[in-house]
């Protein structure tokens, strides 16, 4: 396939190359990221991306669907396994294509919903001004506590109770902790508003009994499929069986045409290698590395926001030597290490030159790096950030970062 990529287009073809050269020879701490089995590469590439499949098994617009008919059934049979859940749509193309279609299924135009602060770890499909989501429904926020930088929930009901919101959402793109899903749907229950959990960041820790399940407690479950679930790039919606019309309706044709064939394959995929045991313990390790990273950052003069981690991720303030997140994911960058610069709760900077980084430990685990190459990585991360004007150490810490990360695998 590569030579003929090569023969038909060699343009796409390098550009491929060099980004399987740079994965192969960073280190990749990206919290929302990870990397594929060859698996779900395979579906994802595979001959039903030809396939348009507008409408539902058994109910579709074309003809022709009786072979993807069965695939969107076993991805939905596994998703719903997997989660526990009643019913599951695996048609969504994105995270914030399924937040869409789930406000939509529980929500009229300017009604009232309360999610958490992007500055303070939500995201930007929970209502920011500058997503359709902010624009669509009058949304509230609340923020982590000030006194330890955590979720409080006496604040999130006191808010509840003046504001009286038809939908409270819970779930974060930067927070290091576990969530108390049961203590939302109490508030919610008490102010008689529906509870949707967005899991997108820790689905894959939740599939392995590493994070609690909100499908229990939650009205709707919203999902990625790409982050620690490790799936392919895409979106999954969880549900109680009375809700499947509605969310099934804001789907399609709520909200998008036909599904991507070949991603619902790839998810279908995923969702079954999620219930092995050796994916169970790679959940388990992304635990393991990301606390033994933040203990490792502590170490060298940084501050971890909340004091620490209960998931695949650490929130970094880098006030303790001086820096800003743009200046550190850049020179973190030039030493092929990378991150993303993250606003941290009560950031007296700009989003675009923000106090904190995000750090997250799923592609490094995917590939197998443990223990010891996490204490390279934090040694790493140290230095750099201690001489982020020395280019001459930083280019000799890229060699040693080169030279560690292309002894693992970027294809699992």
């Amino acid at each position: 396939m590569s030579d003929m990529l090569s023969q038909q287009d060699p343009a796409i073809a390098e550009l491929i190359e060099r980004e399987e050269a740079r994965q192969r020879g960073e280190v990749n701490l990206i919290a929302s990221e990870n990397i594929v089995s060859r698996a779900v590469l395979a579906a994802q590439g595979s001959v039903l991306t030809n396939k348009y499949a507008e409408g539902y098994p058994g109910a579709r617009y074309y003809g022709g669907c009786e072979v993807v008919d069965e695939v969107e059934e076993i991805a939905r049979e596994r998703a719903k396994e997997l989660f526990g859940a009643e019913h599951a749509n695996v048609q969504s193309h994105s995270g914030t294509s399924a937040n869409l279609a789930a406000y939509a299924a529980l929500l009229k135009p300017g009604d009232k919903v309360l999610a958490m602060d992007l500055a303070h770890g939500g995201h930007l499909s929970h209502g920011s001004k500058v997503s359709l989501t902010g624009k669509i429904y009058d949304f509230r926020h609340y923020q982590v506590s000030e006194k330890d930088e955590r979720i409080d929930l006496d604040q999130v009901r006191e808010i509840a109770l003046e504001f009286r919101p038809k939908l409270i959402v819970a779930g974060a793109s930067a927070y290091s902790r576990e969530i108390d899903f049961p203590g939302f749907a109490a508030i919610a229950k008490e102010v008689k508003a529906r509870f949707m959990v967005d899991m997108a960041h820790i689905a894959g820790l939740v599939a392995a009994g590493e994070h609690s399940n909100p499908v229990p407690h939650a009205d709707i479950v919203t999902s990625t499929t790409h982050k620690t679930l490790r799936g392919p790039r895409s979106g999954l919606i969880l549900c109680k069986e009375k809700r499947k019309k509605k969310v099934d309706s804001a789907v399609f044709p709520g909200g998008q045409g036909g599904p991507l064939m070949h991603q619902v394959a790839a998810r279908a995929v995923c969702f079954g290698e999620a219930k092995t045991d050796a994916f169970k313990k790679y959940a388990h390790e992304i635990k393991v590395n990301a606390a033994r990273l933040g203990d490792m950052l502590v170490d060298g003069g940084l501050r971890l926001v909340s004091g620490g981690t209960d998931n695949h991720l650490v929130l970094v303030d880098l006030r303790p030597l001086g820096l800003q997140g743009d200046v550190a994911e850049h020179a973190l960058g030039r030493a092929g290490i990378v991150v993303n610069m993250n606003m941290i709760p009560f950031d007296p900077n700009p989003p675009r030159q923000p106090s904190g980084l995000r750090i997250g430990t799923p592609t490094v685990t995917s590939r197998g790096m443990g223990s010891t190459e996490i204490e390279r990585i934090g040694n790493w991360i140290v230095e750099v950030l201690k001489n982020v004007t020395n280019e001459d150490r930083i280019a000799q810490i890229r060699g040693e970062v080169r030279e560690m990360s292309e002894s693992f695998p970027a294809v699992i």
